[in-house]
């Protein structure tokens, strides 16, 4: 599967959306994600110069199918981000030469709709473990509450694409409106259990010195995974 998958991580604000200086202080990460054999790649996460994105595939002789959306936050699928316009799905579904229905967990399918602006008709609703294809190359879908209700993390070919969910340092907040400590110690020490030590942790957001790092090294460094219970996870992140 390795020759055949193509796989791309892209930081906002270097990689692409080079002037925007809200990309540049955000530092998300998209993905780009393929079968190099029939062409077919999903953007995960579009935002800001959305049209950059599809391009870039472009480039690399691949088009853009569809996308997966990890959460609904407009750093990741845009919309209204402190009083910034930030491109995204919005701007994704309404390209003509671009058709690319967004992947999605049920629950996060109102908040979706509610910032991009997106109706039903542009959605595929998933639960967790559901398999998506883009071309030959399977990509599992995790339900991983905790950051947002509906967030969602995406297994290919021995790489987690986490969003907000996990990073090599840290994990996504749960103060915000929808996000829920509890939900989160639950996706990060059980839904996640079963990813194995090997696989590359790709996290949402560039808040590390480096991109990326086995689940092994993650499990080892990073300060989440050394809460012996869950009233301790809680004493740090709140009930």
């Amino acid at each position: 599967m390795t020759d055949r998958l193509y796989f791309r991580q892209l930081l906002a604000g270097r990689d692409f959306a080079r002037n925007d200086p809200v990309a540049r202080q955000m530092v998300n990460f998209a993905y780009l994600v393929g079968d190099r054999d029939t062409g077919e790649a999903m953007a995960v996460d579009p935002a800001y110069a959305v049209r950059e994105l599809v391009e870039t595939a472009g480039a690399d002789s691949m088009r853009i199918t569809g996308a997966l959306v990890t959460h609904y936050h407009p750093d990741h699928v845009g919309g209204d981000l402190m009083g910034y316009s930030i491109e995204g799905a919005r701007e994704l579904l309404a390209m003509d030469d671009v058709s690319a229905p967004l992947h999605v967990q049920r629950a996060e399918a109102p908040g979706i709709k509610r910032v991009t602006g997106a109706s039903d008709s542009d959605l595929v609703l998933h639960d967790s473990g559901d398999e998506v294809r883009v071309g030959d190359v399977p990509i599992r879908l995790l339900h991983t509450p905790g950051h947002t209700p509906g967030s969602q993390c995406f297994l290919v070919d021995g790489r987690l694409v986490a969003g907000d969910t996990l990073f090599l340092e840290g994990c996504g907040r749960t103060d915000l409106p929808g996000g829920d400590a509890e939900a989160m110690y639950e996706s990060i020490t059980q839904r996640l259990a079963a990813v194995p030590d090997d696989t590359v942790l790709f996290p949402g957001h560039l808040y590390s010195p480096e991109p990326s790092a086995t689940m092994g090294e993650t499990r080892r460094r990073n300060y989440v995974f050394r809460f012996p219970t869950r009233d301790a996870w809680l004493s740090m992140f709140g009930a």
